[in-house]
């Protein structure tokens, strides 16, 4: 039996991979421990449980980027949190810790190396994190998303393994060009069947850009023979359009259906959303995300030099640009199957499996005497 230490969390680009791992860790090896060292406070603090997986919790330490009170407190409170991590994979026989980045991947990095346990890295987004870019120097086990994200693992460049996907997600490589899977998708939503489909996402806590600007042309988009369907987010203060063919949802649990029916997607360009729609096909305007570090556009900029996506800027999502660019696309379908073709062959779906395949091959290497 193996036990494996998945650390990582405060957000969904670092929750959502490590689930997709664990997830298919239970599959091929149910007879194999997976514990999930995180936060208390981040996303993960629900859904690691709400999946199964028992949730092991350090202190949420923030790298200080100026001085300050918690900067002086820093040193020791880390200190600590990888003390409290080595006794951790003392107690439970860990055998290897594969991190995702985010507050616990740094402690847990650092004790796996103190412990003589073996450390596989998953970096999601182009622009790689601390924690992984200096955890990356001390393991040659280091897994990219993306091809031209700046990391190497010690002694050798990163593996391209693409991104952990969740297995819904990736069932539907097979199926989403099938016209009846698709009918029945639309219908789902309240949907026409056989109507060209917009989707358009800003995530679970939606985007503003996005829904002012394609909300604010709804009656156009649908006027030109196309319907949408919105998903808003929890935390945006709009309201329904209020156009027949333009459906809005606050918050959609089936994503994969929403995929399925679509001919074309508006969304942000996290790491994750990137992944999917480019491994499975489907044609692309991103709008990153304009705050942060610029790492949305990096995430995106693959699979648009390859010609399955566009980029737009929050500020161009304007009429004008609904207008002169999306509706056309929309209505071009020999367009939207190039890119679509273009797409699928910057992604993949089998991001899991490959980071699989290097865990197994990073305790093949262990050479350590068992615990």
């Amino acid at each position: 039996m193996t036990v494996y230490l998945l650390a990582g969390g405060g957000t969904a680009g670092h929750v959502n991979p490590l689930l997709a791992l664990a997830d298919h860790l239970r599959a091929v090896e149910p007879e194999s421990e997976i514990l999930v060292l995180g936060t208390k406070e981040g996303l993960e603090a629900r859904l690691v449980p709400e999946r199964g997986y028992e949730l092991l919790t350090i202190e949420r330490l923030p790298f200080p980027r100026r001085p300050s009170a918690y900067a002086v407190t820093f040193p020791m409170r880390y200190r600590r949190a990888v003390a409290e991590t080595r006794e951790m994979i003392r107690a439970r026989g860990v055998d290897a810790v594969v991190g995702f980045g985010g507050y616990a991947s740094a402690p847990a990095y650092r004790a796996a190396k103190l412990e003589g346990v073996p450390v596989v890295i998953h970096e999601a987004n182009a622009r790689p994190g601390l924690a992984n870019r200096q955890a990356a120097r001390h393991t040659p086990y280091v897994a990219v998303t993306f091809a031209e994200t700046p990391i190497s693992g010690a002694g050798s460049a990163a593996r391209v393994t693409g991104m952990p996907l969740r297995a819904e997600i990736a069932r539907l490589g097979a199926t989403i060009g099938d016209p009846e899977t698709r009918a029945a998708a639309r219908r789902h939503f309240g949907l026409d069947p056989s109507r060209r489909t917009l989707l358009v996402t800003g995530g679970s806590l939606g985007a503003r850009a996005l829904n002012r600007g394609i909300g604010g042309s709804a009656r156009r988009i649908v006027d030109s023979g196309a319907q949408v369907l919105h998903i808003w987010g929890r935390l945006t203060e709009l309201e329904d359009p209020g156009v027949p063919g333009y459906v809005v949802l606050p918050y959609c649990d089936r994503m994969d259906l929403a995929l399925t029916a679509c001919d074309l997607v508006v969304s942000r360009a996290g790491s994750a959303t990137v992944s999917e729609l480019s491994g499975l096909g489907i044609p692309a305007v991103f709008v990153p995300y304009a705050s942060g570090n610029g790492e949305q556009r990096l995430n995106a900029a693959g699979v648009v030099a390859a010609g399955g996506a566009l980029l737009v800027d929050d500020g161009d999502l304007t009429p004008e640009w609904v207008d002169r660019t999306l509706i056309p696309l929309l209505g071009d379908e020999s367009r939207l199957a190039e890119m679509s073709a273009r797409a699928r062959e910057a992604g993949a779906l089998d991001g899991t499996e490959r980071l699989y395949d290097l865990v197994r091959e990073a305790l093949a290497a262990d050479t350590k005497e068992p615990r």
